[in-house]
């Protein structure tokens, strides 16, 4: 045996790759068994770790013998050699078909939820699973890949039998296999511990590598019209968004606001986007009536709302809003519209009574988080929870004060966002 796990496998394999760690590398892993192997290897390099979603193709009768393979965005490969040997026919093709595309479609959203893929488009992709036998799935996923725009394709296996690259036809630009056994009857015989990776594993390590690393988040200024003005704004989107939440500040802040912008840094590395902006222009700031003017501020961010739909940054992604203290109030009030698209709303140490009778018309789930020691303002949110319809939680961050100052607080109300709003983007 030359390996005594997948994780051992995997260490094995990266070392044979360390020529691409200062490459523009995506590691994609074949589920289930190829992807703890992509963990180790995608560590190794530094380098963000996806799914290639591939399935077998099961000749009738022996759904272990691969008589071809089917992968995302419709590519299939066949192996007309297992094909003429078990006298399959089309009628059998088309059974494991359909077999198979029902699983690609769970699979993905088991795995990736609402999340999107990791963009292919110009890099290098080092595809790895935990071993090749017949190469119809390796074949396959090599297709996918370069179908993905791809610049370069890199196959890497634990181990194959001799002669395996002969069996890809050219598909990948370079193959790596840490062992080439002469007599090879099977993946498994080459492991102590072969058994079924689980769903759960699978996820916990694209998770793993997506906490380690953080996708790559693209910032920009942009302007923001509104009714009267024109807003100044920081919109910030991770590549593979899952959806984009807006920060309405409260009284007396901007999009400077520290504590914001330390919450917006926090779901820019769990995959989600963000708009920080300004909800008033310097000389309406300097009026303080205007700060506590619910109407217009809900006003400016639905205003925001309709221009980032309609941005190129956005591609029909779910939104939601973040407001603190007086913006709470702001978001609920917009929120509460008929027409308001958000898809969840997170408020902190909001003001949600200054939104009065349109707390009953928001749809959002929304969270309330308030601090422990806040007397007032969480006696304010415990009694809007009770007027609130939607989906609602109050969150109590105990011996936090009402601007999160303690130590630990404001990454508390960021893990609690990150939660409420990934949980319900998932869900559109």
């Amino acid at each position: 045996m030359y390996f005594s796990d997948r994780t051992d496998a995997g260490r094995q394999l990266a070392a044979r790759l360390g020529h691409l760690a200062d490459q523009d590398v995506v590691v994609l892993g074949l589920p289930r068994g190829g992807v703890p192997v992509a963990a180790e290897v995608a560590d190794a390099l530094g380098a963000p770790l996806d799914i290639c979603l591939v399935r077998k193709l099961g000749t009738p009768g022996q759904p272990e013998l691969a008589m071809g393979a089917l992968g995302e965005g419709g590519v299939r490969v066949l192996n007309e050699r297992v094909l003429r040997r078990t006298g399959a026919d089309e009628r059998d093709i088309a059974a494991a078909e359909a077999r198979e595309h029902v699983e690609l479609d769970q699979r993905a959203g088991r795995y990736r939820g609402s999340r999107p893929s990791i963009p292919l488009e110009g890099r290098t992709v080092l595809v790895v699973d935990d071993g090749l036998a017949t190469g119809a799935t390796a074949l396959a996923a090599c297709r996918v890949v370069r179908a993905k725009g791809a610049a370069r394709i890199v196959l890497a296996v634990p181990v194959a039998p001799r002669g395996w690259t002969d069996r890809l036809g050219g598909e990948a630009d370079e193959t790596v296999s840490v062992h080439t056994p002469e007599l090879f009857y099977a993946i498994g015989q080459f492991y102590r511990d072969f058994a079924q990776t689980p769903d759960a594993e699978v996820v916990a390590c694209l998770d793993r590598n997506r906490a380690a690393h953080g996708p790559v988040v693209h910032e920009s200024d942009v302007r923001i019209p509104a009714t009267g003005a024109v807003l100044a704004g920081r919109l910030a989107v991770p590549e593979g968004a899952v959806g984009i939440v807006l920060f309405a500040h409260g009284s007396g802040s901007s999009r400077h606001s520290p504590r914001n912008r330390a919450v917006a840094a926090e779901l820019n590395r769990a995959g989600l986007g963000t708009l920080l902006f300004d909800l008033l222009t310097e000389t309406e700031a300097a009026d303080r009536a205007h700060v506590f003017d619910t109407p217009l501020l809900a006003g400016r961010l639905a205003a925001a709302t309709g221009w980032l739909a309609g941005r190129p940054e956005n591609d029909g992604l779910p939104l939601g809003y973040f407001g603190a203290s007086t913006g709470a109030a702001a978001a609920l009030w917009a929120a509460g519209d008929p027409g308001s698209p958000v898809a969840a709303v997170v408020s902190r140490g909001g003001r949600p009574d200054l939104a009065g009778d349109r707390l009953a018309g928001v749809r959002a789930p929304t969270l309330l988080v308030v601090g422990g020691r806040d007397a007032l303002v969480l006696d304010l949110n415990r009694r809007a929870g009770s007027l609130l319809r939607c989906e609602n939680r109050l969150a109590v961050v105990e011996g936090a004060t009402h601007l999160f100052e303690e130590p630990g607080a404001l990454e508390e109300v960021a893990e609690l966002a990150t939660s409420w709003f990934t949980g319900h983007f998932r869900d559109q």
